[in-house]
């Protein structure tokens, strides 16, 4: 009778033991994943494997293409852009995107012989600058959603602080209740301060990432207050009013502005457009003119004329709020 016991108590405390373990373990992994997740976000998404730390460290000097990159300083440059574009691409990625674009627009250039050499060299060059406006386009697009995103979260941080919490705490808050792409940059600012950064430097680095007027405003007022004291709270309610007050003005200024940046556009694709349907109903209609020698330059110089007057009109109605 004492052994059948001995034996489910055996079994009973053999299970016990596995599922301790087993929820151990899944604790440990769910840590891990947590401390993961927190460097990839301080770190801008990044692998931060062992292997690559390994071959940040053993390569000193850049080579090859990266090398270029550096000496250009055009590295630095598209990495911020694509970081602020929200985009995984990298430097030596886009560089390569960009140089395989020039190659069908040097043959399209080839193929059309409008102006001689310099059509596949324009086109080449227009075709090539395609992969770095696609991410021009993709940072200005996620700025103007971040920019429309910070009222609320300044609004966010206020209430939470009213209601008792740290500022830290209202950060982690904030980064989780905040819809992207504002909440990812919060996060990686509560993760980097979390992992040991100052409060200063994880709010530089927070202002590189989003470089918007209003973060520089929201980072100064924070280390203003650390320095001299006051209510912070109170200060990013009034920051957060200051900043709806300027979209509000930002949105009767494009208003006013709409007439002469649709002026802009008709007077700049209105003659792009001319051209192309000549080219298609009347192909010898513009040849005589581009084989001529005066003609060229002609061309050339109504190309050139048009890129300024875009470029002065856009100045134009370009008001800063």
């Amino acid at each position: 009778m004492l052994l059948p016991v001995v034996v489910v108590f055996i079994v009973v405390f053999a299970l016990a033991l596995l599922a301790v373990s087993v929820g151990q373990k899944y604790l440990d992994t769910r840590r891990k994943g947590q401390v993961v997740d927190m460097l990839h976000t301080a770190s801008g998404d990044e692998d931060i494997s062992v292997s690559n730390l390994l071959k940040e460290i053993d390569s000193d000097k850049p080579v090859g293409l990266k090398r270029l990159l550096v000496s250009l300083q055009f590295s630095k440059h598209a990495e911020e852009q694509i970081q602020q574009a929200g985009l995984t691409w990298t430097a030596n990625r886009l560089m390569t995107a960009m140089a395989l674009m020039v190659i069908p627009g040097f043959l399209l250039g080839l193929w059309l012989d409008v102006i001689g050499l310099a059509t596949p060299v324009v086109l080449g060059l227009f075709f090539g600058s395609i992969p770095y406006l696609i991410v021009r386009s993709k940072r200005k697009k996620r700025l103007a959603t971040l920019e429309e995103q910070f009222p609320e979260a300044l609004d966010f941080l206020a209430r939470s602080m009213r209601a008792g919490h740290a500022f830290s705490i209202s950060l982690e808050m904030l980064g989780g209740e905040m819809a992207d792409p504002l909440g990812q940059e919060f996060r990686a600012l509560f993760n980097e301060q979390n992992l040991g950064a100052p409060i200063d430097i994880a709010l530089r680095n927070f202002g590189m990432r989003v470089p918007l007027l209003d973060v520089r405003f929201f980072t100064s007022s924070v280390l203003l207050q650390k320095q001299t004291g006051g209510n912070l709270s109170e200060i990013l309610s009034r920051l957060a009013y200051i900043i709806r007050e300027r979209f509000r003005l930002k949105g009767q200024v494009k208003a006013a502005s709409a007439h002469g940046r649709l002026t802009a556009t008709i007077l700049t694709v209105l003659p792009v457009a001319t051209m192309c349907c000549l080219l298609f109903v009347a192909p010898g209609y513009l040849q005589g003119m581009a084989e001529d020698s005066d003609g060229k330059y002609l061309i050339g110089g109504a190309i050139v004329a048009q890129l300024l007057g875009n470029y002065f009109i856009k100045k134009i109605i370009d008001i800063k709020v």
